[in-house]
C-alpha cells in the first residue's frame, strides 16, 4: 500500500508557459514514480527530496485541486495543465488508486486543457474521458487560433534499444510498445507526439540513432517529435548523475570518460552541444517531414 500524505496545494502555476509542452500549470497525483528511470531529473534536484523515501499518494489531492481549479476558472485563468510533470501519471499504482483519473475528471469539469506525457499504456483506460477534455476545454486566448483543441498527448522515448531501456527505465513499457501506443492514440483522433527527451549522448543522440527514432515516430503516425538533451543532477548515491554513471559502467565503460568530460561538474551539457543537437534534430525532422514542435 502506498504511503499517503496531505498536501496544501496541488496545482502549480508556472512563472511562464513551457515553450515545449505549452503548459501553464502542472499537477502531480503521486510523489515519486515507479518507472524508476535512472536519469530522471527529479533525482538529485530540489524536486526529488523525497525520492528515496518511496512513492506517496496525495490523499487529499482531489479536494485541494477542485478548490484551486474553481478559483482559476472563475478568474478565467485558463491554461494547459501538465498532468504528471514530476511523475508518470500512469504509474502502475494508478490502476488501483485512480487518482489521475480523478484529476482528469476535475479538469474536464472546470474545462481546463491538458498535456500528458507517459511511458505506460494505462492511459488507454481513460480514452473516453480524454476525448471529452479535448472537446470541452477552454484554451487561453493566444492559443485558440493556433491549436483549436484541448488535449496534447506525448509518449516518451529515449532509445529504441530495449536492452538499454530495460536498464535505464525498468518500470516503463518497452520502446516499441510506446510507439504502438502513439499509433493507437492517433487512431482515436488525438494530437499525439513523441518526446525524445532525453536522448542519450553517444548512444541515441547520434545522426544514425536519432534518425531511427524520428523515422519510427513518423511511421507510427506521430504528429511531432520533441528532441532534448540529458540532464544529470547531483553527486549523492541516489542522484541521477551517480546512477547514470553506474549504468555506463555496466553498459559500456568506455563511454564514462566521455560523459565526465562532457558534463564536468555541471548537471547540463554545454551550450554548443545543445545547439548542435537542436540543429541536428530540426534538420532530420525536416528531412523526414515531421514537426519538431507541437504547434505548426
Amino acid at each position: 500500500m502506498l504511503r499517503q500524505k496531505e498536501v496544501k496545494s496541488v496545482l502549480n502555476k508556472h512563472k511562464k508557459r513551457d515553450s515545449w509542452f505549452l503548459d501553464d500549470y502542472s499537477v502531480n497525483p503521486y510523489e515519486g514514480c515507479s518507472c524508476n528511470c535512472l536519469y530522471c531529473y527529479i533525482r538529485g534536484s530540489k524536486y526529488g527530496e523525497n525520492m528515496e523515501d518511496g512513492l506517496a499518494l496525495k490523499a487529499n489531492a482531489l479536494e485541494v485541486l477542485e478548490k484551486q481549479l474553481a478559483v482559476k476558472a472563475k478568474k478565467n485563468q485558463y491554461g494547459f495543465v501538465a498532468v504528471g510533470s514530476g511523475t508518470d501519471a500512469y504509474i502502475h499504482h494508478e490502476e488501483k488508486y485512480r487518482l489521475t483519473e480523478g484529476m482528469l475528471t476535475l479538469l474536464l469539469k472546470y474545462r481546463f486543457p491538458v498535456f500528458i506525457s507517459t511511458k505506460r499504456t494505462l492511459i488507454t483506460r481513460d480514452i473516453e474521458l480524454l476525448k471529452k477534455i479535448d472537446e470541452a476545454a477552454i484554451l487561453p486566448d493566444d492559443l485558440k487560433d493556433k491549436l483549436k483543441r484541448g488535449l496534447i498527448l506525448s509518449v516518451s522515448v529515449s532509445t529504441l534499444e530495449e536492452k538499454i531501456s530495460n536498464m535505464l527505465e525498468p518500470g516503463a513499457v518497452a520502446p516499441l510498445k510506446r510507439l504502438e501506443l502513439v499509433k493507437q492514440l492517433k487512431q482515436e483522433g488525438f494530437l499525439t507526439g513523441v518526446n525524445a527527451i532525453p536522448v542519450l549522448p553517444f548512444i541515441s543522440d547520434t545522426e544514425e540513432e536519432l534518425e531511427k527514432i524520428i523515422l519510427a515516430s513518423k511511421e507510427h503516425n506521430a504528429d511531432y517529435i520533441l528532441v532534448g538533451g540529458l540532464t544529470l543532477f547531483g553527486n549523492g548515491p541516489a542522484d541521477s548523475k551517480t546512477l547514470f554513471y553506474k549504468f555506463l559502467e555496466r553498459y559500456d565503460a568506455s563511454l564514462l570518460p566521455k560523459y565526465q568530460k562532457l558534463y564536468g561538474s555541471n548537471f547540463y551539457v554545454p551550450f554548443p552541444y545543445q545547439n548542435e543537437l537542436k540543429e541536428r534534430a530540426n534538420r532530420l525532422c525536416k528531412k523526414n517531414n515531421i514537426r519538431s514542435t507541437i504547434l505548426e
